[in-house]
């Protein structure tokens, strides 16, 4: 199913019925309604007050000073406090104290190739599911929550804010990504632009050290994202949510084609030819998400995959 067929008027003039049904529509109701799903996936209770959404290595040694001590081998001589060397005549560096803030950016690909599905919902649909999910958890952890959502027009940017407030405009920044998604894809032909490209602004929205979850099919991804995401590296921590349609991988190996929201056909290839570590993302970790899958199994693959951080 399309994008475009799901936008046809029915006989009595209004929509078909697609648009607003579950798994081609996106509605704010059904995003808040993860928030208990997030929660109730996972039996342990929150132990860390700013941990984000995942168990990651921290980056940088924080702002505040901690402590002023003796130079030992080893240490980072641009720590070093001027004012006590010269007071002791020894060199003495300064010791900071980590920051505990954590922001998580959630990268959300509505690009025309995320528009179709063969079972409960269109790819965009699910990509928005998981990172609710994933969203929720890191708010209700006491991190701070962005968007940056990417389709074939202009990017939809939330800056990163905490608690239910900031989750709650990710959520509004969502389904206006998806409607004008939908609203282009029934409006004529599209084609995806790069996904690297699609990625640059990213830096703008995540401050260094942050935690960065791109859910895409990672269809037409361009000739520079397996750098693109090294880059990334360097600096924040990125995290690939792969979403796929699992009846592909059910069917016999082969190529199938798929109508896109344009009328046209792209040739898919199925039957488990087509795997996560493919392409420029091969070799990261990757969580594999299938679109057919509830809400349910999609929030306890997450937990699964992205454990709390338990540190207190």
């Amino acid at each position: 199913m399309s994008a475009r067929a799901a936008s046809r008027p029915d006989a009595s003039g209004g929509p078909a019925g697609a648009l607003a049904a579950a798994g081609v529509a996106l509605r704010a109701e059904d995003l808040i309604a993860l928030r208990r799903l997030a929660l109730s996936a996972e039996a342990d209770p929150i132990l860390a007050a700013l941990p984000g959404g995942f168990v990651t290595r921290r980056r940088g040694h924080g702002q505040e000073v901690a402590d002023v001590r003796d130079y030992v081998a080893g240490d980072d001589i641009r720590h070093l406090d001027r004012g006590a060397t010269a007071r002791r005549g020894s060199l003495h560096v300064r010791q900071f104290q980590e920051d505990r803030d954590r922001v998580t950016l959630l990268v959300a690909d509505m690009r025309p190739a995320m528009l179709w599905g063969t079972r409960r919902a269109f790819r965009s649909v699910a990509i928005a599911e998981a990172l609710a999910l994933i969203g929720w958890r890191a708010v209700e952890e006491g991190g701070r929550v962005g968007l940056l959502a990417i389709g074939s027009g202009a990017p939809e940017a939330v800056p990163p804010r905490g608690r239910t407030r900031g989750m709650l405009e990710v959520i509004g920044g969502l389904v206006r990504a998806h409607a004008a998604a939908l609203q282009r894809a029934a409006g004529g032909a599209e084609t995806d632009p790069e996904l690297s490209r699609s990625l640059s602004r990213i830096e703008r929205l995540a401050p260094r050290g942050a935690e960065v979850v791109i859910a895409s099919g990672f269809d037409t991804p361009g000739p520079d994202l397996g750098e693109c995401l090294g880059d990334l590296a360097r600096t924040r921590v990125p995290r690939l949510v792969r979403i796929e349609d699992g009846r592909l991988a059910a069917l016999p190996r082969g190529r199938y084609p798929i109508r896109l929201p344009d009328g046209s056909r792209r040739v898919v290839t199925g039957g488990g030819s087509a795997t996560p570590e493919a392409g420029p993302i091969a070799g990261r970790p990757v969580l594999t998400l299938d679109a057919g899958e509830t809400p349910e199994a999609t929030a306890r693959r997450i937990v699964a995959a992205f454990p709390r951080d338990r540190e207190p």
